[in-house]
């Protein structure tokens, strides 16, 4: 091998040495879509990669148009199936969202980041082959393509263009959208203002004058207070509308992520909530597709920033809903995630974020019944390696030495028709919130690879045993043990307490074969079990069957020694699982 290897070029040999190991841990699967993960798309460039990522991998994915955004823009749905091994709904099925604020851009680049890489390692990486396999995956690259096309076009902040573009009177005095930012110095973001001020709570840092550092609040000893230069002026812009705030009315207004039915509250409890639950065209238009599958058995929603892994509930007098048995699924998800996302947390949103009523993942989790999580996408942590979040200055060093300054602009003095002379610069939209490019692919794989471990715990059934043994006079007992070997259970104890969607059904079927009782077992090694009244052939789980759990029920059947009974389990949220059993003593 050596001497053969020594004698061809190094092209050759490398092609040689590769064909004869079959997979190269740690080196960038092979894939038909070349797409660069260190950089960040607007949404005509994440539409043209959707097309080209279904052209082609035809025998894996599908993409649909459910609906347009406000200016007219696809909402698009990709799913990713394997045919062969049966139709999505099929299937469990993993919703998986991103970008509902538009300026929380890196949740469409990990969505596609997803469906690229689960088309690569298909066939390649046996882990992922099998989840393919025997699960089903929605994704939704962006349900807010006209704030992501705002922030990526129009002069932005990294907090602007969260809204949807729909034009509202944030300021109700009857205008709409009359007072947005202005870029006073023309470097096409949105940077801030510090006004010159005799008594300013800031003064510019000796070290490093790009710092707006605050000034003592204690007094001197003989009780003077020290003074600044400047105080904050709030966002880059002017008062266009004058009514002595500025900014105040910008493009939308709204947040799609407080329009969704679970505790919608209207606008005076929750700003931006909308006028009616779903009464957006993005947010009804994916709700709609949601509702019409439920085989859905897990959520995913990607945003930023913060490093989080939030559950519901959005508010603390919806905590009820949330059974004992449901928190722990959630949790042994999460913490699993706390291992793989550096410096993520596990939160509760109510109690570790602020209160939240018509959020998405609250009406996916409460009113749907899914286990759903939130990732808030980036953790400022990242940035020091000691993990803590940095101080003004070590900040700015990052900035310079390892973005080069890329992503400041230097303080401008201009004059303000409003504050006189003011400083305008700082942060551009590029500052804050987001990865830097070079970090952004590491960002992408490691929450993907958190939601993949949540697809692999959606429900999955086996028959653990079946056991026959004759009574006599044509009768047979049938003990049957369905096992889930998943973390998610097929029914959450939230969706059986309020019965969302049907229950699981587990039957035994055959020609020449009656069942004449059935019902589940106390335990799985009682002699008794709770025979049902009607249609002891069907029997209806509402519970489902739980988390790691295994579950015993018997059958009475009338038959002829030698007869084949059918047992069949199906429900929403699994693939249906059948076995074929002889009427026969099990040994």
């Amino acid at each position: 091998m050596k001497q053969a290897v020594a004698s061809l070029s190094l092209a050759a040999a490398l092609a040689l040495v590769a064909a004869e190991v079959p997979a190269l841990a740690q080196q960038r699967l092979p894939g038909k879509v070349d797409i660069a993960w260190n950089r960040f798309y607007d949404y005509d460039e994440i539409v043209a990669m959707t097309k080209s990522l279904v052209a082609a991998y035809p025998n894996l994915l599908s993409m649909e148009e459910v609906g347009k955004s406000a200016q007219g823009r696809p909402m698009l749905v990709v799913t990713l199936n394997n045919p062969a091994t049966g139709p999505a709904t099929s299937k469990p099925a993993m919703w998986i969202d991103a970008n509902i604020h538009g300026n929380e851009i890196q949740a469409s680049e990990t969505v596609m980041y997803s469906i690229d890489y689960l088309c690569r390692a298909y066939g390649t990486v046996d882990s992922l082959t099998k989840l393919v396999d025997e699960s089903a995956f929605y994704f939704v690259p962006s349900i807010n393509p006209d704030g992501r096309a705002n922030w990526f076009r129009a002069q932005s902040s990294p907090h602007s263009s969260r809204t949807g573009m729909v034009p509202t009177d944030d300021d109700r005095d009857g205008s709409l959208d009359e007072d947005g930012p202005d870029d006073l110095d023309g470097d096409g973001s949105i940077g801030q203002m510090w006004r010159k001020d005799p008594h300013g709570t800031h003064r510019r840092s000796t070290r490093d004058p790009r710092v707006m550092e605050p000034v003592p609040t204690e007094p001197r000893p003989d009780g003077s207070f020290e003074r600044g230069d400047w105080s904050r002026a709030g966002p880059e812009g002017i008062d266009n509308d004058g009514d002595g705030s500025i900014n105040e009315d910008g493009p939308g207004g709204y947040d799609m992520n407080r329009n969704w039915p679970g505790d919608w509250q209207p606008v005076m409890v929750q700003h931006g909530a909308g006028v009616f639950p779903l009464s957006y065209p993005e947010t009804k238009c994916i709700a709609d597709w949601i509702l019409k599958h439920p085989n859905i058995a897990a959520g995913q929603s990607y945003h930023n920033a913060g490093g989080m892994i939030l559950r519901g509930p959005g508010a603390d007098y919806r905590n009820s809903l949330f059974d004992r048995r449901d928190i722990e699924v959630y949790d042994s998800i999460a913490n699993a995630g706390a291992e793989m996302l550096p410096f993520y947390k596990p939160m509760v949103v109510y109690k570790d974020l602020y209160t939240v009523h018509g959020g998405s993942i609250d009406w996916i989790a409460e009113s749907l019944g899914i286990v759903s999580f939130t990732n808030e996408l980036w953790s400022d942590q990242r940035i020091l390696q000691n993990g803590t979040a940095p101080n003004p200055e070590q900040e700015m060093r990052w900035r310079d030495r390892m973005l080069f300054g890329q992503t400041m602009a230097d303080w401008r003095e201009l004059e303000h028709p409003d504050h006189g002379t003011v400083l305008v610069g700082g942060g551009t939209k590029w500052s804050s919130r987001i990865p830097p490019n070079f970090m952004l692919e590491e960002e992408a794989h490691r929450n993907f690879a958190f939601t993949m471990f949540h697809a692999a715990q959606m429900p999955r059934l086996e028959f653990r045993s079946v056991g026959v043994k004759p009574l006599g006079g044509g009768l047979w007992e049938l003990t049957v043990e369905v096992t889930n070997q998943r973390r998610i259970p097929t029914r959450t104890a939230r969706a059986a307490a309020v019965k969302i969607g049907l229950p699981d059904v587990l039957s035994v079927s055959g020609s020449g074969a009656t069942v004449v009782a059935g019902g589940p077992l106390r335990s799985r090694h009682a002699t008794v079990f709770d025979a049902v009244r009607y249609n002891p052939g069907e029997l209806l789980l509402d519970d489902g069957i739980g988390s790691l759990a295994t579950e015993a029920f018997r059958f009475i059947v009338r038959g002829e020694a030698g007869n084949a009974v059918t047992l069949s389990m199906r429900g929403e949220k699994f693939t249906t699982i059948e076995k074929i059993v002889e009427l026969k003593p099990t040994p």
